[in-house]
């Protein structure tokens, strides 16, 4: 069920994965997808939207360059740092942003207001409440 294919996906990488980096690269496309489908809805795999499929190879791709979710690197003097990893690192996610867009293209609404209620947020769900 996967929204992009692994060719796709190479295409987007600065390299050519083994055959044992294919094999995670494919549970890494599975992993994104499910995330799409969360976030938004079950699309068929042919009529996923390519916002979707660019989602799941961003996605994707991420987790490949950094599997084992390393926050900081050194060589030698130089010291490389992704600060805005935190507990996604060595996991396939999606930003913030990225969460949001399925959302939207499935239709789902940020927020919900009626006359004398307010919508009171919990966890990916909106519960009414009278005011």
């Amino acid at each position: 069920m996967p929204y992009a294919t692994l060719d796709e996906l190479k295409g987007r990488l600065d390299w050519d994965p083994d055959p044992d980096e294919q094999r995670i690269a494919a549970g890494a496309l599975e992993d994104a997808s499910d995330l799409a489908a969360t976030y938004g809805r079950e699309w068929a795999e042919d009529s996923a939207p390519r916002l979707v499929k660019t989602l799941v190879l961003k996605s994707a791709a991420r987790y490949l360059r950094n599997p084992n979710g390393y926050t900081q690197s050194r060589a030698g003097d130089e010291t490389l740092a992704w600060s805005d990893i935190g507990r996604d690192a060595g996991t396939v996610y999606f930003t913030r942003e990225e969460i949001r867009l399925p959302g939207a293209l499935a239709g789902h609404r940020e927020t919900c207001q009626v006359r004398g209620t307010k919508a009171i947020r919990r966890r990916r769900n909106y519960v009414l409440v009278d005011e």
